[in-house]
């Protein structure tokens, strides 16, 4: 082999050695940059599940605050709505807290003198534990009177104030739609409402354009009206009045939709009390009987039916009567009462 032939094949030996190693270092960059591609797609994937994650969890956070406010104000409102100022603007009524608990406490020392001078007429008053007997139904009869009978008259005046303006709110509602309709704003509405309307509807309905007046939103009038009506119908009121304001629509459709919901609740609330008046009255006789049947025997054989009144088995009899009695009439009430 010549010279020349060794020359040609070192420059070609030389030639593949560059072709290699530049074949390696090109390689290698541009798996380099495949892993450093891959790294940065990962990185911003992952950074991207977390920013997801992060708005998720900040979002139920939120969620549950809202909630959390807004069980917070329905438990102040129902709160509020138990006490003796908030039942008596629910009951219409215009005395104050401290004129009721007068006339409570006046019926109540009526009820314990009147329980005092029956007793001294049914009772023998011979030993002192009769005594301490005799004092005990006075104090029941204090307390009964005092406490039980004014609030149980409180709480009738309100659900038939209620049931009066349930049986009117629907009319009511069919007036702003009709009112809507012709190109009356709501507020003038209200006060057509106000103005029109029999009572307790007007009266309530003046207490809410008397505030829009003052100057207090929509929602706080509203709000105040549930507060003094806590009833169903103007919960419902109060939200379709609500959302349109926050999201818009048509007024007259949504208020349109509500009459005819109200007026479906009310035919089934008629249908509920037609149906469970049979069980009602028989369960109004059962409670009655036993105390007709005391009286009949009292105005036939007094000397019979005195002795549970005047020994000590007597009372003991009576007084397991009183509890089973107390006890069949709550089971009896808990079936033939529906919430509805």
């Amino acid at each position: 082999m010549d010279q020349q032939t060794l020359l040609y094949a070192a420059i070609a030996g030389a030639f593949v050695l560059v072709l290699a190693v530049l074949f390696v270092f090109s390689g290698g960059s541009a798996g380099k940059g495949v892993k450093r591609a891959k790294a940065l797609n990962d990185g911003s994937s992952a950074r991207a599940k977390t920013a997801e994650a992060m708005a998720k969890r900040k979002q139920m956070t939120d969620t549950l605050k809202g909630l959390q406010a807004r069980e917070a104000a329905a438990r102040s409102r129902r709160e509020v709505g138990k006490s003796i100022e908030a039942r008596l603007k629910q009951a219409g009524l215009s005395m104050t807290v401290s004129t009721f608990w007068m006339m409570s406490a006046g019926l109540g020392v009526a009820a314990g003198v009147a329980a005092w001078f029956v007793s001294a007429g049914a009772m023998e008053i011979v030993t002192p534990m009769d005594q301490l007997k005799r004092l005990a139904i006075c104090a029941g009869a204090g307390f009964a009177g005092g406490l039980g009978i004014p609030r149980w008259i409180l709480g009738m005046a309100i659900k038939g104030r209620q049931k009066k303006f349930m049986l009117q709110f629907a009319d009511a509602i069919d007036v702003i739609v009709r009112g809507v309709k012709s190109g009356l704003p709501l507020n003038e509405c209200l006060k057509v409402i106000a103005r029109e309307s029999p009572q307790p509807l007007a009266a309530e309905f003046d207490q809410v354009c008397d505030a829009l007046s003052m100057g207090v939103s929509l929602d706080g009038a509203l709000a105040k009206m549930y507060q003094r009506t806590p009833i169903q119908e103007v919960n419902f009121f109060n939200i379709v009045l609500a959302i349109q304001q926050k999201a818009g629509g048509n007024l007259s459709e949504a208020l349109g939709n509500l009459s005819t919901v109200l007026r479906s609740r009310k035919l089934l609330r008629e249908k509920i009390k037609a149906l469970s008046s049979e069980a009602k009255a028989s369960a109004m006789i059962i409670g009655a009987l036993p105390v007709i049947v005391m009286l009949l025997v009292y105005l036939t054989t007094p000397d019979y039916i005195t002795q549970l009144f005047i020994t000590q088995t007597g009372h003991f009899i009576l007084l397991i009567a009183a509890a089973l009695m107390g006890i069949g009439i709550y089971i009896m009430r808990s079936m033939i009462n529906f919430d509805f």
